[in-house]
């Protein structure tokens, strides 16, 4: 044969079948481009060197893993549309005397010039639109923007890396395809039917119970930490009962349609049941997976887009006071009222060095030990976290214990405790027993309920749910429990000196004076003249860049993968209509000849559509909704509390991706009614 004859060979099937290859690759080039950008991102000196640079690098590394296990499994998914097409048409050069090894060879020229179109084409756009990514994520950053452009070479690399195994995985796959098939079943592959799934009442039931699980385990999540435990796991059963739902419930729907002679055999029915009757299970299945991505996508945005609209309430909720000092000391329920005092007027004396004085100053001393609480008695083995399993996460606790005279300053009350009372305040749980068990410590009576207690820092960080006991005496309280240790030997009650406050004066300034008061406990516990165990001293503004990178992060990250995620389902949506409009055109061939006209091909369509194409859409906004207390339960963890602006988040994430489906379908809706009647849509 001359030279160049299987590339032509190639090139031609590629023009001839546009309609199936021109998505695909602009679907490759763009996931390739998304690609390049984020790994682009992650090795960027620009982004390195800015506050929080390395917390997002870190973030977009995790993402480039992300995109390439989901690149592999999209590409072979789509891919697989694409070759049940072409199917046909090597089985017809087989049967005209090309052999396998020599359509091995098409194959391979074809793969190769997808591949370079592919990664050409996407590495350019990926290159050229990588400093706008950089600017947008500067942007979120609150950085200083720089409009020196660069090529990310380590990033080229990767991609193309990635991307040509994944090509050549595909290649090999395609050959396994074809060596394992005969030609009569090549040509006959597009228009071989397919049986229902055995047992699809069994599938049926399997996947609306453990549906049912999936959403008893969101709604019922009380606490953060069993969301957190509990969030990938339902996610896993969601994934398994939607397909197991779909798939036998498309059979269930056609049989149910097609017992309804009313409605089956009307003009603008009857095909477009037969034709979902004729490929249910597939129907179901790919049905199912515009669902779980149409999912994915609501939830991610949702989430990512939340959390970062509401990263000042989550910093304010994280950081109570703009200046907090924490000091740990040894003998911390032995310190006078004097030796606190002297701290606090160390503290302020460094504020007003810098002509300003506490505002809205808090301060208390309080004690916190943590262990599993079961009913009203906490167990403090560590020893027993070992053998915790998921659904005995909801049991911890951090226990803060705060003496009445505290309290009672903090507040301006006047209560009045005996020896063995307490009163107690559950923050992000609950607790309705009449008495307090510290195992191994002592028993307290509980005699009130708080409304509201001022959480300090630590509270709104840990992720444990905590409960503040306001105890009479703190000496007394805190003696009984200082023999307590772990199986190391190490104590495990720890006290502190807490002090919170705001200041008038500017961000760097709040930063300046966190960091002289940082300076001053470190030099007195260099020296030895105190008891200082350890110390803290933190600054809302010191670390808002870390929040603002953090959050700004994984929504950007969000986006990305949000749409990568939207090109999937595009794609899916796309091949599953061309797909089923070629299998659909002899039938729709053969009604015309008995009288359809178009309007009546165009309200069978409709027919079609309107009863499964919307029904992912549908599904995936009640995913979102029975999710929705198990996000809300994960946003408490990154300390954000604003249930309206989720919600408003999640009714705007709904809205555009709702109008974003409906174009999607419009569009393919066309291309499956220009196959089908034989004409282009007017």
């Amino acid at each position: 044969m001359k030279a160049g004859f299987y590339p032509r060979i190639a090139l031609t099937g590629v023009k001839q079948n546009k309609r199936l290859y021109l998505p695909y690759i602009l679907t490759c080039v763009g996931m390739i481009m998304m690609y390049y950008i984020i790994a682009f991102l992650t090795e960027n000196k620009l982004i390195a060197t800015m506050h929080g640079g390395s917390t997002i690098q870190r973030m977009l590394e995790f993402g480039c893993y992300v995109m390439a296990i989901f690149a592999v499994i999209f590409l072979f998914y789509t891919h697989s549309f694409l070759i049940r097409r072409r199917k046909k048409e090597f089985g017809l050069y087989n049967i005209l005397g090309m052999g396998k090894r020599n359509i091995a060879r098409v194959l391979f020229w074809e793969t190769l010039l997808v591949a370079a179109l592919s990664l050409g084409a996407g590495l350019l756009l990926g290159i050229a639109c990588s400093k706008f990514a950089e600017l947008i994520l500067v942007n979120v950053l609150n950085g200083e923007v720089k409009y020196t452009f660069m090529i990310g070479f380590g990033a080229i690399k990767k991609t193309v890396i990635l991307f040509g195994c994944i090509f050549l995985l595909i290649f090999l796959n395609t050959l396994r395809q074809i060596r394992t098939a005969n030609p009569v079943a090549l040509l006959h592959s597009e228009s071989t039917g397919e049986k229902p799934p055995k047992a699809n009442w069994f599938f049926g039931i399997a996947g609306i119970l453990l549906l049912g699980a999936a959403y008893y385990i969101a709604v019922s999540i009380k606490d953060p930490l069993s969301a957190m435990a509990w969030f990938f796991i339902a996610v896993i059963m969601v994934i398994i009962a939607t397909y197991l739902i779909f798939i036998a419930g498309s059979v269930w729907i056609c049989r149910i349609l097609q017992k309804r002679k009313g409605y089956y055999y009307q003009k603008k029915h009857f095909v477009s049941v037969s034709s979902m009757a004729y490929r249910m299970k597939r129907n179901g299945a790919g049905l199912a997976s515009i669902c779980i991505l149409a999912t994915m996508v609501l939830v991610m945005i949702t989430g990512s887009a939340c959390l970062y609209v509401g990263t000042e309430d989550s910093l304010k909720t994280r950081y109570p006071q703009e200046i907090v000092t924490e000091i740990e000391d040894h003998k911390l329920y032995d310190m006078s009222d004097e030796e606190v005092a002297q701290m606090k007027a160390e503290v302020d004396e460094i504020v007003a060095e810098y002509g300003d004085t506490p505002q809205q100053p808090i301060e208390y001393r309080y004690a916190s030990i943590a262990g599993a609480l079961e009913k009203d008695q906490i167990e403090l083995d560590v020893r027993m976290y070992s053998s915790f399993s998921m659904d005995t996460y909801d049991m911890l606790r951090q226990i803060y214990l705060v003496p009445l005279a505290d309290y009672n300053r903090l507040t301006g009350k006047n209560e009045v405790l005996s020896d063995d009372e307490a009163m107690i305040y559950p923050f992000r749980c609950g607790y309705d027993y009449d008495t307090f068990t510290i195992k191994n410590g002592r028993t307290f009576r509980i005699v009130k309920t708080l409304d509201s207690f001022s959480i300090n820092s630590v509270m709104s960080m840990d992720i444990i749910p905590s409960i503040v006991l306001v105890v009479p005496d703190f000496t007394d309280s805190l003696k009984k429990l200082t023999a307590l240790a772990d199986y190391n030997g190490d104590r495990m009650l720890h006290p502190y000196w807490y002090y919170g406050f705001d200041l008038s004066v500017e961000g760097e300034q709040q930063a300046e004076i966190a960091k002289r008061i940082y300076e001053h406990f470190r030099t007195i516990s260099m020296e030895g003249t105190s008891d200082i165990y350890s110390y803290s001293i933190e600054s809302r503004e010191a670390n808002r860049y870390d929040f603002y990178s953090t959050y700004g992060g994984v929504f950007f990250l969000g986006i990305m993968l949000s749409i990568v995620f939207l090109f999937a389902t595009v794609l899916i949506v796309y091949y599953k209509q061309i797909s089923e409009g070629y299998e659909d055109q002899a039938r729709f061939d053969i009604m015309q000849k008995v009288g359809m006209t178009k309007e009546n091909i165009r309200k069978s369509i409709n027919s079609q559509m309107l009863l499964v194409f919307f029904l992912p859409l549908v599904t995936a906004v009640l995913h979102l909704a029975f999710a929705f207390p198990m996000i809300r339960k994960l946003l408490i963890l990154f300390n954000l509390l604003n249930f309206k602006l989720l919600l408003g988040t999640a009714a705007a994430s709904v809205f555009v991706f709702a109008v974003f489906y409906a174009i999607v379908y419009r569009i393919t809706s066309n291309v499956y009614f220009s196959i089908v009647s034989g004409m282009k849509e007017e």
